[in-house]
């Protein structure tokens, strides 16, 4: 099927959403056939009401052909292209949820691998620990080839794609506005990074302000094209626990990644795991194990053969650890670091299979 103008001029219409259009081509067969239908006809339809009929019918022609043909122009200038839903190149998952966008403004291209893809999302204003969780989550992943999707915000999400960027991996971002305005502004040229190795995607119709009402149901995309979200520092009411529950009711699996409970950051995370909503994870292994059971993962399995780079400060700090527990305390007087940074680093190496954990913030090496 390609009726990209004539999806355009319904997309345009009032009242005539994502689902109405597909319940219309499904019963139709073609755009085209919607937009000559009468009331009567078009009521029979599932989910039509008279109120949508007349709105199809009565709709401004003129006005919806001038609006299909600026986004083509407007699509056309920036070099993006337009994707429906019944396109062959239409991602798979994003098929799958219950609301799926009819277009996709895209810049860049999919990929098979985008089949295989982790949502990491989290607070526009992240502590040093979530920074290199981030961090250290993508360049896991990466071993993996996992694409990862994120929503090119401030913060976690900006941390997730540099992440991939430079580990090598796939990316894709999705905005809640048109692909001719990048929210944040300052994410311009990351964005053109994106494209050229992953994807920039929006439902929304070129020129659209970044509007508030827009980030939930963009969130409800960037669930929507991976296998699982992974919540990484939220408060209570930040958007990453709005796009953990599409998550939810997408069937799709959620983790997020445990945090300081004196840290108002970590309690969308601490919550969601507390309540039995996301699944607890300390590295990438633990993602990989839980859709393995779900899907044939034609990737990486073990981190042998690979070399693991430390930082000369990560190195100092392993050096002091051994088969005997050691405090926190400790480590921080004898590396001379303060305990925030000391802890950030055992993070690290905790995350590269070289430290573990015990209660009493005690550590020793793996």
């Amino acid at each position: 099927m390609n009726y990209i103008k004539e999806l355009l001029i319904l997309s345009f219409i009032p009242y005539i959403g994502p689902q109405k259009i597909r319940n219309l081509v499904n019963y139709f067969k073609t755009p085209t056939s919607v937009l000559e239908a009468s009331a009567r006809e078009l009521i029979k339809v599932p989910g039509i009401d008279k109120k949508s009929a007349l709105c199809i019918v009565n709709y401004r022609r003129n006005m919806g052909e001038k609006f299909a043909d600026e986004q083509l122009k407007k699509v056309s200038k920036i070099g993006a292209r337009i994707i429906t839903y019944w396109d062959k190149q239409y991602p798979n998952l994003l098929k799958k949820i219950y609301d799926p966008p009819v277009i996709l403004y895209v810049l860049g291209e999919f990929s098979e691998q985008d089949s295989y893809s982790i949502a990491i999302v989290g607070t526009r204003r992240p502590t040093s620990y979530g920074h290199t969780v981030t961090e250290n989550l993508v360049k896991e992943l990466s071993r993996y080839n996992m694409t990862i999707v994120s929503g090119l915000a401030r913060g976690i999400d900006t941390v997730a794609h540099n992440s991939a960027l430079e580990n090598k991996t796939r990316t894709i971002a999705v905005l809640g506005s048109g692909l001719d305005i990048p929210y944040p502004p300052e994410n311009r040229r990351l964005l053109a990074r994106i494209a050229e190795n992953g994807a920039v995607i929006s439902e929304f119709p070129m020129g659209t302000k970044p509007d508030a009402p827009n980030f939930p149901r963009r969130n409800r995309i960037i669930s929507g094209l991976a296998l699982g979200t992974v919540v990484i520092e939220s408060t209570d009411d930040g958007g990453a626990l709005i796009t953990a529950s599409f998550a939810l009711d997408q069937n799709r699996e959620v983790f997020a990644v445990p945090g300081n409970i004196t840290e108002k950051h970590s309690n969308g995370p601490n919550k969601l795991i507390r309540d039995g909503r996301a699944k607890l994870i300390i590295s990438a292994k633990d993602i990989i194990n839980e859709l393995s059971s779900q899907i044939n993962l034609p990737l990486e399995t073990s981190q042998e053969g690979i070399r693991v780079e430390l930082t000369p400060t990560e190195e100092s700090i392993y050096s002091l650890l051994s088969n005997k527990p050691m405090h926190i305390d400790t480590i921080s007087e004898l590396s001379g670091l303060p305990v925030s940074d000391a802890l950030a680093n055992l993070l690290t190496l905790e995350f590269k299979g070289l430290a573990r954990q015990l209660a009493g913030k005690l550590f020793l090496r793996s």
